[in-house]
């Protein structure tokens, strides 16, 4: 898929809650995480910033987790309980974007899926943000 940072519309999974949202990078900056929460969720995550997404309907309908130090904010459809987003907890002015959640994506769009060492979170390591595979999708 090539790079777009051009404007995305998205939603939940019922539509109770729709958004707009540049991404900073287009889909460079896809990734899934490894941590406790994120290896259970396993959604595709792309960045934008935070002043960069637009909750045009259903922000009474979303609902928020955190969870262990409460910095990343997680952010679900609490009719269907869809995730849509999250505030980075290593980044706190960016938001991770459900890739599943953008109108005409799918995550079976991308061969490859970089995956991030969140078991080992750059803020309790002082480390900086390390891959530690690949995720790939081979159509049969």
């Amino acid at each position: 898929m090539e790079p777009d940072i051009n404007p995305h519309s998205g939603g939940c999974h019922c539509g109770a809650v729709r958004f707009q949202v540049r991404l900073t990078d287009g889909f460079q900056t896809l990734r899934r995480c490894s941590c406790s929460y994120c290896r259970m969720r396993g959604a595709i995550a792309v960045s934008a910033r935070l002043e960069d997404i637009d909750i045009s309907q259903g922000h009474d309908s979303l609902t928020l987790y955190q969870f262990n130090t409460g910095a990343a904010k997680h952010y679900f459809c609490k009719v269907c309980g869809i995730y849509t987003h999250h505030q980075r907890r290593s980044l706190p002015t960016q938001i991770g974007i459900n890739v599943a959640c953008l109108d005409g994506i799918s995550p079976f769009d991308f061969a490859e899926v970089l995956v991030m060492d969140g078991m080992a979170h750059p803020s309790d390591t002082g480390d900086a943000p390390r891959a530690m595979g690949l995720l790939r999708f081979h159509a049969l």
